[in-house]
């Protein structure tokens, strides 16, 4: 078992930092794309519905609307292909994982934002 921990601490050491974020918030995940020879980089925009795993293994699911359509992607947090993150709301929930807001739509599905 040591030898798994020692692995994982060789891999996060070359992690990016990225801002603080939890469940509820906006965030703008920018990551690359490949496209043959070409890579852009390209922005998804949405709310952080659930945080999971802990060190290398940990990712988060972003969910955002394309026109009537929610689409919700996985992100590990440790991928090489994400450039940065970008946190645009804080959003006021009480739970960890908000998978309730796939059921709502129109102004039942906002998020009323965090003050400091």
């Amino acid at each position: 078992m040591d030898l798994i921990k020692v692995a994982e601490q060789a891999c996060l050491e070359n992690v990016k930092e990225f801002p603080e974020f939890k469940s509820g918030d906006t965030i703008t995940v920018e990551y690359k794309i490949k496209e043959g020879n070409k890579e852009r980089i390209q922005k998804y925009r949405g709310v952080v519905l659930q945080r999971r795993g802990s060190g290398n293994t940990e990712t988060f699911t972003v969910r955002k609307m394309s026109g009537n359509i929610g689409v919700e992607r996985i992100f590990p947090i440790t991928s090489p292909f994400i450039e940065n993150i970008e946190v645009n709301k804080r959003g006021k929930v009480r739970r960890a994982r908000i998978f309730y807001l796939r059921k709502l739509t129109g102004k039942s599905a906002r998020i009323k934002e965090r003050r400091f």
